[in-house]
């Protein structure tokens, strides 16, 4: 999550770095932009398609738009993603990343290292997604699915990103880590000053991160005590078998599944529902293929709409530790990299009628959860809620309706994520459910 800018112009100061002279493009990181990016990210994808630019926080970083491109700085291992390696300042460093991580201790997690670090974390944090343990998680992601429409079902309307998409997936997390129930309302209150202040001054987020960060230390302490069948207390037995997992490390492993983990599912259920909102005809197939017991096309419509508009805009940060070359671009030694996933996801050169929402696709092999050893670790476990989310919505509120106009709808502004504000809708009221 970044500081959501005022209008920047995409080009970059004078330096060594200085594009070649072109036709003038488009402005990026506005107010304007983060409603609708797309025509942007198509104009650098056909003029500059690795593109150096001055980003809000005055970094200056690389672009890539094009599928093939991303694909292979996604999976090229001269990219790091150890801010150590960022040719900046110190105190430029502390802008590359989520805001108050550095301060809190929690900088040794998988989005900030790299093997054999990350493999050996990854190992260990991966026996909580795999299919089995994901699966045995549906139950508990439908009750939680259910309970927060029963909230708005009877009153007709509601705002699905505040009643349903955000409370949802930090549940379910907090379900997963081992969070106590009667403590979970509390990450919700820090996750919720995380995503109010996406677009306004990072203070505001780093000192939900240090409250977060406190309240892990002492339940990390807790659970050496008192362990049970949770992510971490399996991260904590693991360390006593020897895994050598420290306690900031620990920390900053349930800290970032948490934050990564809410922030991307609240978009894919605010943005796929938004997308499924203002194309009728994809919704209606979906709601007759639900009605009439086939999942298919919800499974391959949850794909597409992670292509069409998903929730992780860019990839996060990466550094060059060498000399390398992008799409025909040299990228100097310390330079930052930024993977445009929304605009590698509707390349015309990859996808057939990228900006066309086609919930049936096929060949669909999008960069939404990214690509390589940092694919989204949490991605079955998105999906499942996604997909439950959907359908449980369609089920039993069958005519939900936008209640604002597109054009009125606000967009957290941001560097790495894209979802909304806020979803107004209208239904019919439904029975209380006995």
């Amino acid at each position: 999550m970044q500081d959501q800018p005022p209008a920047t112009p995409a080009a970059c100061p004078a330096g060594a770095h200085t594009e070649p002279p072109k036709a003038q493009g488009p402005e990026l990181f506005t107010w304007e932009f983060a409603t609708d990016p797309y025509p942007a990210y198509a104009w650098l994808r056909e003029n500059s398609p690795v593109h150096r630019t001055a980003l809000p926080s005055g970094v200056e970083a690389w672009l890539v738009t094009r599928y093939a491109d991303a694909k292979q700085a996604l999976a090229d291992q001269r990219l790091s993603k150890n801010p150590a390696h960022h040719d900046e300042p110190a105190h430029a460093k502390s802008k590359t990343g989520i805001p108050g991580e550095r301060s809190a201790n929690l900088m040794t997690h998988l989005l900030n290292i790299d093997p054999p670090d990350h493999t050996r974390l990854r190992r260990l944090v991966s026996k909580a997604f795999t299919p089995r343990r994901v699966a045995e998680f549906a139950p508990r992601v439908q009750e939680l699915t259910d309970q927060l429409i029963d909230r708005f079902a009877e009153k007709g309307e509601a705002d699905l990103i505040h009643d349903f998409a955000f409370p949802l997936p930090i549940y379910a997390i907090c379900d997963l880590l081992g969070v106590p129930r009667e403590d979970q309302d509390d990450f919700r209150d820090w996750a919720g000053m995380m995503i109010r202040h996406g677009g306004g001054p990072r203070g505001g987020v780093a000192r939900s991160v240090k409250k977060m960060r406190g309240y892990l230390a002492e339940l990390i302490h807790r659970k050496r005590n008192d362990p049970g069948d949770d992510l971490i207390s399996g991260l904590i037995r693991a360390s006593d078998h020897g895994e050598h997992l420290t306690e900031n490390e620990a920390a900053a492993m349930a800290f970032i599944l948490l934050f990564a983990g809410f922030e991307t599912t609240v978009n894919l259920i605010g943005n796929g529902t938004y997308a499924l909102l203002t194309h009728p005809e994809q919704r209606e197939r979906l709601q007759e293929s639900l009605g009439g017991g086939d999942m298919g096309l919800l499974e391959t419509g949850i794909e597409e709409l992670l292509r069409f508009d998903g929730p992780v805009e860019l990839a996060t940060w990466r550094f060059a530790t060498e000399p390398l070359t992008i799409g025909g671009r040299d990228i100097a030694q310390g330079d930052p990299v930024l993977v445009v996933l929304a605009a590698a996801d509707r390349d015309p050169e990859r996808f057939e009628d990228p900006d066309t929402l086609d919930l049936s696709r096929r060949d669909n092999q999008h960069l939404g959860y990214g690509h390589g050893i940092h694919y989204c670790l949490g991605a079955p476990l998105a999906r499942l809620e996604g997909q439950a989310a959907l359908a449980t919505l369609l089920r039993r509120l069958p005519d939900l309706r936008l209640a604002a106009e597109p054009g009125d709808l606000r967009w957290r502004g941001g560097l790495i994520m894209r979802g909304l504000r806020t979803l107004p809708v209208e239904f019919t009221p439904a029975q209380k459910r006995t």
